[in-house]
């Protein structure tokens, strides 16, 4: 079985996104899934669609693309994203809008979902608001083994095993899951980490060896922060790359 790479919340941030591929590329891997939040915060929207949809890498719908399918969803963000928003919509193409548009909820791969928030489909539910009764209802409820979601740009893993649930840190480095456990990754933001670590994250998952990796890749921080400034974007988006 192939190995995959799970990418999440680039938010418009090219250059990461690039040195995320060129390292995907080295490990010679070629199934690549997208938890969304492809656009948002970043100076690149349209770029960034562009070469997914060039690359055929597959893209959920996150909440911030949620907001260009439906502009009713802006009321959901504070005054300084709903700002933001408003000014990536403007850097979009008619083309790359209607590729957002054809995003669905979730995906199901194997025995694998994708969604950006939360399972089965939310793009919005952050995994931080769910207690343990509902984490287990969701496990009870649904039926693959792995959940790989974004939205909250801080790893973690959920574990489910023998009906106790444990959540875990998930730095750097590979973790071996164990067989018999059920899962919900959180692969953390190529483009925006907020976990204390400006290095661009996505995750490798073998189903094989039935392990996650998460990689750390470095970029050149600076550059984007300049293109978020000449952009005209708020200047939070930029010094809270650093």
């Amino acid at each position: 079985m192939k190995k995959l790479s799970i990418l999440s919340d680039i938010h418009g941030n090219l250059d990461a996104f690039e040195e995320v591929l060129r390292d995907i590329e080295s490990l010679a891997i070629t199934q690549i899934f997208s938890l969304g939040d492809n656009i948002g915060y970043g100076p690149e929207p349209e770029a960034v669609i562009q070469r997914l949809a060039t690359l055929g890498i597959p893209s959920v719908l996150g909440n911030h693309e949620l907001a260009v399918t439906d502009p009713s969803e802006l009321d959901w963000f504070n005054p300084v994203a709903r700002e933001s928003l408003r000014k990536t919509v403007d850097m979009l193409s008619e083309d790359s809008i209607e590729k957002i548009h054809q995003f669905p909820y979730c995906r199901v791969h194997d025995t694998y979902r994708f969604v950006h928030g939360f399972p089965p489909d939310s793009p919005v539910i952050y995994q931080f608001q769910i207690s343990a009764q509902e984490l287990e209802e969701t496990f009870q409820t649904l039926s693959e083994r792995i959940f790989f979601t974004g939205h909250t740009h801080y790893p973690e893993i959920i574990e489910y095993l023998d009906g106790r649930i444990e959540r875990y840190e998930f730095p750097a480095g590979k973790r071996q899951l164990n067989p018999e456990g059920r899962y919900i990754i959180n692969v953390g933001s190529v483009g925006q980490p907020r976990d204390g670590n400006n290095n661009a994250k996505y995750a490798v998952f073998d189903p094989e060896t039935f392990s996650i990796e998460l990689r750390y890749i470095p970029y050149d921080v600076e550059a984007v922060v300049q293109k978020i400034l000449a952009a005209g974007l708020p200047e939070s988006h930029a010094t809270r790359l650093r």
